[in-house]
């Protein structure tokens, strides 16, 4: 993971702004997965997602546009369109499918395994762990392995094969974009891939026959629109700063602090039920994660 740092620029590693977007990434997205599910009481899980990319990511765009931004050319919407597939079609597509049957909570500790898989697929580029980092992958891995088999997992293999696919299309559209896809720069790179990720979401909403309840319920509304500014506006763009400014592990270091914020919302605000195991489990995972964050702080 942190031998992506060497084709990253040079960059202050706590500098304000990678503070702000950590800020972003870890709470607000910590948060998005709660309203993810109240929005599912209206909106199925494509169409809420492809609805809420397209409209961010036309918004950004017209920002960016009035502000003198050139469109992308042909290669970076092609660019955009692989990794927007991969991370918004597959990872946010099966996050939302998962937390039909599968508590927020639960679903987002399970996503605590991101960092492990990027680690891996950075095995492609030759990129070789240290000790302390397999040490972290092994630990993480062995927590995933606890999670998957309490009741929460055990009652939905759909939804359990739904935000496995979702991890590893996230990992792998989050390697692409820094190692072999650049888009284009800036924000207007991040709205092309969001315009593109919510096209393919409206695809796949259309092929599965979703349609959204109408009237839908307020508070589906209000969580949409929180999804809307603060999930993909806010903290989505700071995600793809962290990741084209710092490297993989720092920028995906918000899968160590989600899990706690979103399972105690679920637990206090949605009444969602975690038993002990799973609990464990989870903190085993995330174990794992800052054992990687420590491999790599120590190698910066």
């Amino acid at each position: 993971m942190s031998a992506a740092t060497s084709s990253l620029p040079s960059t202050p590693a706590l500098s304000p702004m990678v503070m702000l977007c950590l800020a972003a990434t870890w709470l607000v997205w910590g948060s998005t997965y709660l309203a993810i599910k109240y929005a599912l009481i209206s909106f199925p899980p494509f169409f809420q997602m492809g609805t809420r990319f397209l409209l961010a990511g036309v918004v950004l765009a017209a920002w960016m546009r009035w502000r003198g931004a050139a469109w992308p050319d042909a290669r970076q919407w092609r660019n955009a369109l692989v990794v927007g597939t991969l991370m918004l079609g597959g990872g946010m597509g099966g996050t939302a499918y998962a937390e039909q049957t599968v508590g927020s909570g639960l679903v987002v500790a399970f996503i605590a395994v991101v960092p492990l898989m990027i680690a891996a697929l950075n095995l492609l580029w030759r990129v070789v762990p240290g000790r302390m980092e397999m040490a972290g992958i092994a630990v993480g891995l062995a927590g995933v392995l606890m999670l998957t088999q309490g009741a929460g997992f055990q009652a939905s293999p759909a939804g359990l094969a739904a935000i496995a696919i979702a991890c590893i299309t996230w990992s792998l559209g989050s390697v692409l974009s820094q190692r072999s896809l650049p888009m284009a720069p800036g924000a207007m790179g991040f709205a092309s891939e969001m315009i593109c990720g919510g096209v393919v979401l409206m695809a796949l909403a259309w092929a599965t026959g979703e349609s959204p309840a109408w009237p839908p319920e307020p508070l589906a509304v209000g969580a949409w629109f929180y999804l809307v500014v603060f999930g993909s506006l806010i903290a989505f763009n700071a995600y793809m700063y962290l990741l084209a400014h710092t490297s993989a592990a720092l920028a995906s270091s918000y899968t160590f602090v989600n899990p706690v914020i979103a399972m105690v919302l679920g637990v206090a605000v949605a009444g969602e039920h975690i038993t002990g195991p799973e609990w464990l489990a989870a903190g085993i995972v995330l174990c794992g994660v800052v054992l990687m964050l420590r491999a790599t702080t120590a190698r910066r």
